[in-house]
């Protein structure tokens, strides 16, 4: 596999995957981690996250909806966790094959996109630089 700039992330679809692909490697997810710099990857190697400090409680739960409204257009689903009002973590894998595939990344970068179009003044958790 190999690694895609985020540009090029951003204008791919999501494809459905109920398994029967091998997940990425290690290598392949550290390498597109170098690309997508806000995400970490699980200690596992399973998944990918990132962790946002928003303004208030409102503007997490709008952009908690606009990633939910994304999520459902590329029919690939994050979990997220909302606490202390207004942190964010957005957790990313495909579940049909226990790991990450392209999905994972995709979505992740049209993530990344969003937040800077909409939601600009977000803080990463792990930094505190703004977007």
């Amino acid at each position: 596999m190999q690694i895609v700039p985020a540009d090029q992330l951003v204008s791919r679809k999501c494809s459905a995957c109920e398994g029967g692909v091998d997940p990425c490697s290690l290598e392949h997810s550290q390498g597109q981690l170098q690309i997508l710099s806000n995400w970490k990857l699980s200690s596992d190697g399973k998944a990918i996250s990132r962790s946002l400090i928003l303004k208030n409680f409102v503007q997490a739960v709008s952009c908690l909806n606009r990633i939910g409204d994304l999520a459902e257009v590329e029919a690939h689903h994050p979990d997220f966790h909302l606490t202390g009002y207004r942190n964010l973590v957005i957790a990313i894998t495909t579940h049909a094959i226990g790991g990450l595939s392209e999905n994972d990344f995709i979505l992740a970068a049209k993530i990344d996109a969003l937040i800077r179009e909409h939601f600009p003044k977000a803080k990463d958790s792990e930094t505190g630089n703004s977007h």
